[in-house]
């Protein structure tokens, strides 16, 4: 009996000092970081692995340093151009100081997320629609840097800040598609003069070539009466180019005459 009661009484202090020791035990994983704390003061970081903490005197607090993306709700933004729009974006960041992100701000989710959300209000009250539909790249790029300066201090990265949706008004959804329409236009009205000023230079280059061989001009006046027959049954009567070159000729002569003869017929002018 009295050997029971004392092994009892060596088994039970070493139980409790088992206790005490697998209460304080700890295991990190390794995309986390642990913050120790010993009596309230800041000791040092425990990283991934089997950790042991002092009982009932040091505590550890896990941060996760893995990236985290966080959606920002739409916004309501007045661009610089004052066109209300409906903004919403999402946040990729990392927690790269983990003592940082416990000792310097309470909630370091929360507060990225109200940063967040005031910088994207701000940046994008300084653009115009223009910008920000076209040059989306740059407006992302100039989120990014502000927020990276803002949490540095927190000992989170800031990695990228995409605009994810641009929610517009009707009616500026109308004016943008009649803008695209009029672009459109100006295009094609653009094309079309082009077309005609080739094809003036190609005919004066031809008129160039056919003047120089009349026999040339001949042959081509009786391809353009085939294709206009086009294989039908049409009677097309050809008249010689010399007889219309005769006739331009006298037409040309009774225009002169006629000239001549109205300023031999006016009265002089008086001095």
């Amino acid at each position: 009996m009295n050997e029971l009661a004392s092994a009892l009484g060596t088994l039970i202090p070493l139980g409790l000092l088992f206790l005490l020791f697998l209460s304080g035990v700890r295991i990190v994983n390794e995309y986390q970081n642990g913050v120790v704390f010993r009596l309230g003061r800041y000791v040092g970081l425990k990283r991934a692995g089997f950790r042991w903490l002092i009982p009932f005197i040091e505590r550890m607090v896990i941060i996760d340093l893995r990236t985290v993306a966080r959606d920002v709700p739409p916004q309501d933004v007045i661009t610089r151009d004052n066109v209300s729009v409906k903004v919403s974006a999402v946040v990729y960041f990392r927690v790269i100081h983990a003592e940082k992100a416990v000792l310097q701000v309470e909630d370091y989710l929360y507060a990225t997320s109200q940063l967040a959300q005031t910088t994207l209000r701000a940046i994008l009250g300084q653009v115009e629609l223009d910008e920000l539909l076209s040059q989306r790249d740059r407006v992302n790029r100039e989120l990014q840097k502000v927020l990276d300066a803002h949490t540095d201090p927190w000992g989170i990265k800031i990695s990228n800040v995409e605009v994810k949706h641009i929610d517009l008004p009707v009616e500026m959804q109308r004016a943008i598609a009649r803008q695209a329409e009029a672009e459109r236009e100006r295009r094609a009205k653009i094309i079309a003069a082009e077309g005609e000023h080739q094809a003036a230079e190609r005919l004066g280059q031809a008129a160039d070539v056919l003047s120089r061989n009349p026999a040339s001009l001949q042959l081509r006046y009786l391809q353009t009466l085939v294709e206009i027959t086009g294989g039908g049954n049409h009677t097309i009567l050809p008249i010689p180019l010399e007889l219309m070159n005769a006739l331009g000729t006298a037409v040309e002569r009774r225009a002169r005459e006629d000239g001549a003869a109205t300023s031999e017929a006016a009265p002089p002018a008086p001095h």
